[in-house]
């Protein structure tokens, strides 16, 4: 059976769902602990960042490949926050809340500094 995945109308509890399942059908869910999939999300994401070494842009005829490794990045980070029982949407609405606190736009705009950088208002 196959459906219709997209951005626009996919669940990011779907996607968690079906990445636990088939985990789940392959009994890997013992291997699958917070450390070891944070261990493999950040595997996946050197692999992520070894297509654009030593290039400015990314190659001509990589596209796939960047897909395939950018899908491995989220699957291992949704099976993290599915062992580690994170609600990744909230997680997210969180921190781009502390950032809009830490880098007020009249104060960063057009700037790459940390917010520790910047000089205090207050």
């Amino acid at each position: 059976m196959s459906m219709s995945w997209s951005d626009d109308t996919t669940a990011l509890s779907t996607l968690k769902r079906r990445i636990a399942e088939f985990a789940r059908a392959r009994d890997w869910e013992r291997y699958h602990t917070p450390k070891n999939l944070a261990c493999a999300t950040a595997a996946e994401a050197g692999e992520l960042l070894e297509l654009f070494l030593w290039q400015d842009t990314l190659p001509e005829g990589k596209r796939a490949q960047l897909e395939a490794e950018v899908a491995d990045v989220a699957i291992c980070l949704l099976n993290l926050c599915h062992a580690a029982g994170i609600d990744l949407a909230a997680a997210v609405e969180r921190k781009i809340s502390d950032n809009e606190r830490k880098y007020p736009p009249e104060k960063v705009r057009g700037s790459a500094k940390k917010y520790d950088e910047y000089e205090s208002g207050e």
